[in-house]
């Protein structure tokens, strides 16, 4: 038997962030209530036209600079014509002829290594409305129809469950860190199709590809691509893989399986025409600059740079970049000359601790990027303790007051050095017993002294100080 290898595509759907709809004023946001935010246009009233929101053609002509398209000289949409009960026009405001993108090629990182991957072509359309199902009716909530959607179809370049995933982990960052979606699956906001084929290694043409519609969740697209991969290849080895038909299915959480649709001809014939109401306009080159001055430098150039310029491990470069506004606020205080280790390590510790646990964001934080510092400064001065800052950057934080009001000669780190040595040698002549079996060998006695210095200091003896006149007077 031929050594078999998966070829795996994606199309990924993403909701875009605006106060409107793409084509409607009707309100763009999240709703549990069925059939709140809706406008006529949305319903396909007689007599409504569409009009195209600026902001989603903004938002998705960054996005399209950000996977290093080709953009398109001038911008128009298409009719895609269909019957199915969640799209009341009867067909769909999409693009075709005329995408926001194509032939993108981008990086992604799995397991430390990079792979590239190919884009065929990002678009912007309209989304459907939603339908939900009951044992014996069905019900229509339009709040979703008319949201603009980006559409994200990649070539068929991944060949693991693994790789597919780590592309819409990247991609849900992108569209993060470009504040052009919350991408969030739980909310409905990402969904994805999967096509998913098997052939002989050396082989010169795709296999039998097989598309599962509307999987939710990554968790889901993982589980779909191995059991379909899992599914093709024991027919292939059971010389049955003419079975392989080219279909659409559906992944089944309950069953773990992907359940038949429907057959599928090679193309659907859509009988694509341009959308009459909404004129066609130029992309300047004027505006297409502007946007790209708004794209941020994204989560993976950060983190390589973390790694290669400023020393971090891969596992804390990757927990600083996870979300913009805690990529900012480290290079804030680096902006502010603290070292990067010290800040990358009260981050991802104390601040992200802090904030997970309490449910805060970190621009919410009265501890900004320089009073951090402010606080690391007085460590590095000697001023106060490590155990003292920690202290500290609660109090600052929940009292809402500046670093330097909990400092003050009464917890202040005694770092003086006669002062020290006086203390030193206090304990040091009330420990006979001791200082005579320490110097007889028995050197595990070296934490009783510097706990005896604590003591007398009430812990604010400079440890490092203390350790140092120690080790020279027990000689």
């Amino acid at each position: 038997m031929k050594e078999q290898v998966a070829v795996i595509g994606l199309e990924m759907h993403c909701e875009l962030k605006s106060n409107s709809k793409v084509f409607s004023p009707a309100r763009n946001s999240y709703n549990e209530t069925p059939n709140a935010n809706i406008a006529p246009v949305d319903m396909a009233f007689p007599g409504t036209l569409p009009v195209v929101n600026k902001k989603c053609v903004a938002d998705a002509l960054k996005m399209s600079m950000a996977l290093n398209c080709i953009q398109p000289e001038y911008m128009y949409f298409d009719r895609k014509n269909y019957y199915y009960p969640d799209l009341p026009k009867g067909y769909q405001i999409t693009q075709m002829e005329s995408p926001v993108g194509v032939k993108g090629e981008i990086q992604i990182e799995v397991n430390e290594k990079l792979i590239p991957v190919y884009i065929h072509d990002i678009h912007l359309e309209e989304d459907a409305a939603s339908l939900d199902h009951y044992f014996d009716t069905s019900t229509i909530d339009y709040n979703r129809a008319g949201v603009p959607l980006l559409e994200l179809v990649t070539e068929p370049c991944f060949h693991s469950a693994e790789e597919a995933v780590a592309f819409l982990e990247h991609m849900r960052d992108v569209y993060k860190y470009c504040d052009v979606s919350e991408a969030d699956t739980k909310k409905g906001q990402i969904r994805c199709d999967v096509n998913v084929s098997i052939m002989d290694y050396d082989a010169k043409e795709l296999g039998t590809r097989v598309e599962v519609k509307n999987i939710n969740s990554f968790g889901g697209v993982y589980d779909a691509i191995n059991y379909e991969i899992k599914r093709q290849t024991k027919l292939k080895e059971q010389g049955r893989y003419q079975e392989v038909e080219q279909e659409t299915r559906r992944w089944d959480e309950e069953a773990m399986a992907t359940i038949h649709m429907r057959s599928k001809v090679d193309a659907i014939d859509y009988k694509y025409f341009v959308e009459p109401n909404i004129p066609k306009f130029k992309i300047t080159k004027e505006w297409l600059d502007e946007l790209k001055k708004e794209i941020p430098r994204l989560h993976l150039e950060r983190k390589y740079d973390y790694i290669n310029n400023y020393g971090l491990s891969n596992y804390d470069a990757t927990i600083l970049v996870k979300e913009r506004a805690i990529a900012d606020y480290f290079e804030e205080t680096l902006s502010l000359g603290m070292d990067a280790k010290v800040a990358s390590n009260w981050i991802t510790t104390q601040i992200l601790g802090y904030i997970n646990k309490h449910d805060r964001e970190i621009n919410d934080l009265f501890l900004t990027p320089k009073r951090l510092k402010e606080l690391t400064d007085l460590i590095s001065k000697g001023t106060i303790s490590s155990k003292q800052a920690k202290e500290i950057f609660l109090k600052v934080i929940e009292e809402e007051k500046e670093v330097a009001e909990f400092v003050s000669k009464d917890n202040a780190q005694i770092s003086d050095e006669g002062e020290l040595t006086k203390i030193i040698e206090e304990v040091i002549s009330n420990s006979e017993a001791q200082v005579k079996e320490y110097r007889a060998g028995k050197t595990n006695l070296f934490d009783y002294f510097v706990g005896q210095v604590m003591k007398n200091t009430r812990g604010k003896a400079n440890p490092v100080l203390t350790k140092e006149i120690l080790k020279e007077k027990l000689k």
